[in-house]
C-alpha cells in the first residue's frame, strides 16, 4: 500500500468522525432545548455556528495530512484573519452581539417566558422574554409593545429577573 492511500484511508476517518462529532452535538443542542425550554431558532444558531468551526478543524487537519506546506497556510489563516479583523473592528458591536448571544444560551439564568427588569439610571424596563436570537433579545411588556435589546446589553446592565413557575 502506497503513502496516498493511507493519506486517503486518515482523511475519510477524519471525515467520519467530523461528522459524528457533529452528530453527537447537534443531539446533545436537542436535549438542552428541552430540558431547558431554549427555542428551536436558538439551537439551529449554536447548531451551525459549531458545525462550522468543526468543519474548519476538519480542512486544516485535512490539509496537514495532504502535505499543505505549514507556513504557506499560516499566511493564509492570517491573511484571512487580517481582512475579517477590520471588517469586524467597524462593525465592532455585531461581534460583541454574537459572543453576548452565545453566553445568554449557555450560562445565564434567564430563559424564554421568564420576566425580567432592566436596571437603569432613570429608565427600568420590564419584559417578558419573547426571544433570545443570535443579535438581540425580545421583551413584551406589560402594555403589548415589543422592545428588542442587543445581547450585549443585557450583560452589561443590571437584570432582575422573575423566573417562570415550574409545572
Amino acid at each position: 500500500m502506497d503513502f496516498n492511500n493511507h493519506k486517503i484511508i486518515y482523511s475519510v476517518a477524519i471525515f467520519i468522525a467530523a461528522v459524528l462529532i457533529r452528530l453527537l452535538i447537534t443531539n446533545s443542542l436537542k436535549k438542552i432545548q428541552l430540558k431547558f425550554g431554549f427555542q428551536k431558532a436558538r439551537i439551529l444558531v449554536t447548531n451551525k455556528i459549531i458545525t462550522i468551526l468543526i468543519y474548519i478543524t476538519v480542512i486544516v487537519i485535512i490539509s496537514f495530512i495532504w502535505g499543505v506546506d505549514e507556513k504557506q497556510l499560516l499566511i493564509y489563516v492570517s491573511s484571512f484573519l487580517t481582512i475579517l479583523g477590520i471588517a469586524f473592528f467597524a462593525q465592532w458591536s455585531i461581534l460583541s452581539n454574537i459572543t453576548a448571544g452565545l453566553i445568554l444560551f449557555i450560562n445565564y439564568p434567564v430563559r424564554i417566558g421568564d420576566t425580567i427588569t432592566i436596571l437603569e439610571k432613570d429608565n427600568d424596563t420590564t419584559g417578558e422574554i419573547r426571544d433570545i436570537g443570535a443579535f438581540f433579545i425580545t421583551l413584551r411588556t406589560k402594555k403589548g409593545e415589543l422592545i428588542t435589546l442587543p445581547n450585549a446589553i443585557i450583560l452589561q446592565k443590571n437584570i432582575k429577573y422573575y423566573p417562570q413557575p415550574k409545572g
